[in-house]
């Protein structure tokens, strides 16, 4: 018997493995032929290069258009952090109202709320479009930032309100006795506990705007306001001709914003479930 469990972890463990191989392996290329010669990343097709060069990162970094990457990085790091603040503000606001305060008409706007995270993305681009267009806010990042302040993600809004439901409400009570009133339980009670929902809409947040591509191709079409997805596009020229290089390069490095925000918060993560799973 001890022997069959261990062929049977030993076969799991290989599989396991085996698929880790299997997914990274992309990701492994992209970074192995950023540091090949153009000419010969799509004749050599070898995992280690023979000739090992940073030309690419040196070209790449230096843009297109007279317009550095520094300044694609920059536009994505504004971008994805207003972003994440006003969710992070808006969606909690938004949740706490539904979980704890009683108003009229409250459970309509929470099932309007469920049905907003039914509508397909695409059926709302051309209203949104004409309105940020009258409002002249095309060519600028407010359409794309500025909903995120109230509270349009009811993904990350159904999440928290799901997680405040879990908290017991003795603690809003006591709150109230010691003269806190809806504000001051929301930002000394509801707030600090509710941390891994606040850590997964920071990160969830953070990965869909800084890949976003289609909605920052609809309303920024000035370079100097491109993002780093809108910059990788601009290394294929209108012949389907790319440098390769380069873009290879440039992908490698815009991945590495999105790697950090795993590795810092995953920490609270896993800090975040283990609480959950004690209380």
């Amino acid at each position: 018997m001890a022997i069959n469990v261990r062929i049977q972890k030993v076969l799991l463990h290989t599989l396991i493995i085996a698929g880790f191989i299997i997914m990274l392996y992309p990701v492994l290329w992209m970074l192995i032929s950023s540091f090949k010669p153009t000419e010969t990343i799509l004749t050599d097709n070898s995992l280690w290069p023979r000739n090992l060069t940073l030309s690419n990162y040196i070209k790449g970094w230096k843009g297109t258009s007279g317009t550095t990457f520094t300044t694609f990085y920059l536009n994505s790091l504004l971008m994805a952090g207003l972003a994440v603040i006003g969710n992070i503000i808006s969606c909690s606001l938004a949740a706490y109202a539904f979980a704890r305060l009683e108003f009229k008409g409250k459970k309509v706007m929470f099932a309007l709320m469920l049905m907003t995270m039914m509508i397909p993305l695409h059926v709302l681009i051309v209203p949104q479009y004409i309105i940020f267009n009258k409002l002249e806010w095309v060519n600028t990042i407010l359409p794309i930032v500025v909903p995120k302040f109230f509270a349009v993600e009811g993904f990350f809004v159904f999440l928290t309100v799901q997680f405040i439901r879990s908290l017991p409400r003795e603690l809003d009570k006591a709150a109230t006795v010691d003269g806190c009133g809806p504000i001051g339980i929301y930002t000394r009670i509801i707030l600090p506990l509710t941390t891994p929902a606040i850590v997964t809409t920071t990160i969830f947040t953070f990965i869909w705007t800084w890949n976003d591509f289609f909605s920052q191709l609809l309303y920024l079409s000035s370079v100097k306001k491109y993002t780093v997805t809108l910059a990788l596009r601009m290394f294929t020229d209108a012949g389907g001709e790319a440098a390769l290089g380069s873009l290879f390069a440039m992908s490698v490095l815009s991945i590495v914003p999105v790697f950090l925000m795993f590795l810092f918060f995953q920490r609270y993560i896993v800090e975040g479930i283990a609480t959950s799973g004690i209380k």
